[in-house]
């Protein structure tokens, strides 16, 4: 018998696997177990494909299997590595808080306490001493309303089932009518509009005052707040309150009893301020005659201080005359600075501008003027540069690590729809990065709008911080390969941020490189967002006929 017709005789794998599965019909089954009992090679393999089939089925059934001890062993590796990075982690970002905070934060509420502003924390700050404050009582209300209507829904929705439809809508009906029947609030706010508007001398407001008109002439007594919005405005009566102003050109030769917040082309102040003034115009000019209790904190193109602070000044602006008297510190940025021989500062004077300081000789000091060259653009001779770079790409590194970590499949997806859907991330890059930033602008323009346009500022700058871990992701997978495991992803993210970073350094053009990545990775964020909004089409269903 040849060696081919040998090998016919055997069972292949595939017959002794429908055998011991009991597939095979009676007679070619009584055909394998004769075989079987006279062939030992083909016995030896039906034994071993039982003995595998055991086995697995073993496994299958078996809920917590042992790890191999290599795999065991790599496993606690591992857990001691990640406590390691854990800890490496948590010191990057006390490290980048702390830079924040003496970088940023801490100088802002130092000109802010220099400005008047003096909160025990930013938030208070920001919200209860802003110059905005008066529109946070419709904000209030808002909320109240927000929340009664959310407890009057909670309320039906507990009842719905104890109660009547019938009675349910005779309820909300009679709730509705109570709330319009409700007596109002009396307004403490008067409003004036027109081309022109004069209070007298003799007349007085006892509330709050909003004026809108052409020319506008204040003489009388306004026993709350001015708030007031003209061409030309002249303010010569007194104001219990404060006053805020948004108009060509103000004049102020009146009493204020709280403080100025003025914003116009040119700003003229002559009388009395019991607190403090923030002014920003093209002209700010403080008269002899001008005496203000607190401080001066003012951006314009041209500053004139002829007057009385009794605290500190806090200025930027392209030219600054000092020639009256400051009780405080002088703390002035801008183009060049001169001090008259009447001038009288008390405090430690910084100036940081392009041109040394003009002093007098005969202007009373209380030490030299501390003068700073300002250098326009990163000075790259010095070390503390680079050390700032290391300690934002590492914040950028970490803040991608956290948000990596949080929402895997979300950062998946929209690192990977950077190359899939490149034109439709680029359009929305334009679209959602500069409209969105303009509706919150828009937003923070009215008073009730303002928490949510701040809100949405926020929300845009976080999502261009994102924007530029997506698009370092991508980046790395273009130089690395493509990868869906998590550490591979983070470790491609941390190449491609350094070099995002690397390229911002390259004068005059690293902006590009830097607001094009985040740019076009709010464009990849928003279609990933779009796409999850979509219904998704049911498939497989048959219609009916």
């Amino acid at each position: 018998m040849s060696e081919t017709e040998e090998k016919m005789k055997h069972l292949d794998e595939m017959t002794c696997l429908l055998y011991l599965e009991r597939q095979l019909d009676r007679a070619r089954g009584l055909e394998v177990s004769l075989h079987t009992q006279e062939c030992q090679s083909c016995r030896t393999l039906l034994r071993a494909l039982e003995r595998e089939s055991r086995l697995l089925t073993r496994a299958m059934f078996e809920d917590n299997e042992p790890l191999p001890s290599r795999l065991a062993q790599f496993q606690e590796a591992a857990r001691r590595s990640m406590q390691w990075i854990w800890a490496l982690a948590f010191g990057l970002a006390a490290t980048g808080v702390y830079a924040l905070y003496t970088e940023y934060i801490e100088p802002w509420q130092r000109q802010l306490h220099e400005a008047g502003f003096n909160g025990t924390n930013l938030l208070g700050l920001l919200i209860f001493q802003s110059p905005f404050w008066k529109g946070w009582q419709s904000v209030i209300t808002l909320l109240e309303f927000l929340a009664l209507a959310t407890l009057g829904g909670l309320g039906l929705m507990f009842l719905r089932r104890r109660i009547r439809r019938g009675s349910a809508l005779a309820l909300v009906f009679a709730s509705l009518c109570a709330a319009l029947l409700a007596p109002t609030q009396a307004s403490a706010t008067e409003f004036r509009k027109g081309d022109r508007i004069t209070i007298g001398k003799d007349e007085v407001v006892h509330s709050d005052l909003y004026v809108a008109g052409g020319q506008i002439r204040i003489g009388g007594t306004i026993e709350g707040d001015l708030v007031v919005a003209g061409g030309d405005v002249e303010v010569s009566g007194h104001v219990l309150g404060d006053m805020l102003s948004t108009s060509g050109q103000v004049r102020m030769t009146g009493q204020v009893d709280g403080s100025i917040r003025g914003y116009a082309g040119n700003i003229t102040i002559k009388g009395k301020v019991g607190r403090n003034v923030m002014s920003f115009g093209g002209d700010v000019n403080l008269d002899h005659d001008a005496l203000i209790t607190g401080s001066v904190t003012t951006g314009s193109g041209r500053l004139s201080l002829d007057g009385h602070v009794g605290r500190d000044l806090l200025a930027f602006a392209g030219q600054s005359n000092i020639s009256g008297d400051i009780g405080g510190a002088a703390k002035i940025y801008g183009g060049e600075l001169n001090i008259d021989s009447s001038a009288d500062i008390r405090g430690p004077v910084d100036f940081e501008g392009d041109k040394e300081p003009q002093v007098s000789p005969q202007a009373k000091l209380a030490s030299p003027v501390h003068f700073v060259k300002q250098t326009h653009g990163p000075n790259y001779s010095n070390p503390h540069y680079y050390i700032w770079q290391l300690i934002w790409a590492s914040a950028y590194i970490l803040f991608g690590l956290v948000l990596f970590a949080l929402m895997p499949a979300f950062s998946s997806q929209a690192v990977n729809s950077l190359q899939e859907h490149l034109g439709a991330t680029l359009g929305l890059a334009v679209l959602v990065g500069f409209g969105l930033f303009v509706a919150a602008l828009i937003a923070c323009v009215t008073v009730v709008g303002l928490f949510v346009g701040l809100a949405t500022l926020a929300l845009w700058f976080g999502t261009l911080y994102f924007g530029l871990v997506v698009v370092g992701a991508q980046l790395g997978q273009w130089l690395m390969g493509r990868t869906k495991e998590f550490w591979p992803l983070v470790g491609r993210m941390c190449v491609g941020v350094v070099i995002i970073r690397v390229l911002a350094m390259i004068p005059q053009v690293g902006w590009i490189f830097k607001y094009g990545a985040a740019f076009w990775g709010l464009g990849a964020i928003s279609l990933v967002i779009f796409r999850r909004f979509q219904p998704v089409p049911a498939t497989g269903l048959t219609v009916p006929p």
